[in-house]
């Protein structure tokens, strides 16, 4: 089975997750429950029956209540099962009622994507959302690195986001020396700084990177020949340099070189979501640009083209709305299309999220419809 998961279902946990986090017991009784993969649907009913007769010893009648309550409700659903889906199940049940003596009982079901291997049952002031929340998580690592003889920048990818790590100066001369030095003492001193700053960002990478196994390898960019001389160089650990996936020519250090050393590395990263969704934004503002009638954004006009089965792909910024986002998505499921939650977190996000969040690539030029 497969254990990737992609955004469009971690978006949908990721949402529960949000929704289950603002929920809150008033004593223990939010009830969470997890069914790993091939585990007998009907050994957890039975367990959750004996568990609900347990909750009758609880002291408090008002916790003893929301327990019986909830647990009924997990009962009641798990009859909808003849055996547990193929990934597992994770249900949810309480009292979200925000007065006191009033009830309105619950429940949460989701089959996650990828396998659950985790058997629980817990009672508590909160929901467990840890094994959900690892799901959700993007695991995969790139290190970045950007460079030239004045600083050095490294970072993470991180899904679809850029966290920069450290940054550091050199003590390189420029290329002008002082009077009084020789030319060849200056450029001699020049290249012992140079070799220095190399091992120090050598040293970087190897304290930032080398203990996380995750990292699915590394990005090294920046002006001029200097990463090239850092690269092909002794200055870095072996198994580090043995992760290298690209080294890109970039017209920046800084934070905008690391940007540019992302959009450089596509080819490298093609994989990734990030560069997906990057070619997807990329794809949509081309069209605007010079084939106007394939492309339509904004809710309204984006509604009007998903309602008559216009829209291939609907690009969505992840800061709209959820139900708003729910609405297109059953939508999408009437007529095919593709529904696709972009992050803002890159510079293409920022872009579509400016536009106000709703970009759609169309089937067929519309013309002046929309």
């Amino acid at each position: 089975m497969s254990t990737k998961i992609n955004d469009k279902d971690k978006y949908k946990i990721r949402r529960l997750i949000k929704e289950l986090q603002e929920i809150k017991g008033r004593g223990t009784e939010l009830v969470s429950v997890y069914v790993p993969a091939g585990y007998d649907i009907n050994k957890i009913s039975t367990h959750i029956a004996e568990e609900q007769g347990t909750a009758t010893n609880i002291k408090s009648k008002q916790t003893r209540d929301n327990v019986i309550a909830a647990l009924e409700k997990i009962i009641q659903h798990l009859k909808l099962f003849k055996q547990t889906p193929p990934n597992g199940l994770a249900l949810f049940a309480g009292d979200i009622s925000e007065r006191d003596g009033q009830q309105d009982y619950k429940i949460w079901s989701i089959e996650p994507p990828i396998p659950l291997n985790q058997r629980l049952y817990r009672c508590d002031k909160e929901f467990v959302l840890e094994p959900l929340e690892d799901m959700a998580q993007d695991k995969d690592f790139y290190g970045m690195v950007v460079m030239d003889r004045r600083e050095g920048n490294l970072a993470l990818l991180k899904g679809k986001t850029i966290v920069p790590l450290i940054s550091v100066e050199s003590q390189v001369p420029g290329k002008f020396r002082a009077g009084g030095q020789s030319a060849q003492r200056f450029a001699r001193n020049r290249e012992l700084a140079a070799k220095d700053f190399y091992k120090k960002i050598g040293d970087l990478m190897k304290e930032q990177f080398l203990e996380l196994k995750e990292l699915k390898g590394i990005l090294v960019g920046g002006p001029g020949h200097t990463k090239y001389e850092f690269v092909e160089g002794n200055h870095i650990l072996t198994p580090i340099k043995d992760k290298i996936i690209a080294i890109r020519d970039l017209s920046y250090t800084g934070d905008f070189g690391l940007q540019e050393l992302l959009e450089k590395s596509q080819d490298a990263l093609s994989e990734e979501s990030v560069v997906h969704e990057k070619q997807l934004v990329s794809r949509f503002f081309n069209l605007l640009g010079t084939d106007e009638g394939m492309v339509t954004y904004g809710k309204e006009q984006c509604k009007k083209a998903m309602n008559i089965g216009a829209v291939e792909t609907m690009l969505i910024s992840e800061t709209v709305d959820d139900k708003v986002v729910d609405e297109f998505i059953e939508l999408a499921n009437q007529f095919s299309s593709d529904v696709e939650v972009i992050s803002a977190e890159t510079r293409e996000g920022v872009q579509l999220k400016d536009i106000g969040g709703f970009g759609a690539i169309l089937r067929y030029d519309t013309g002046e419809m929309f």
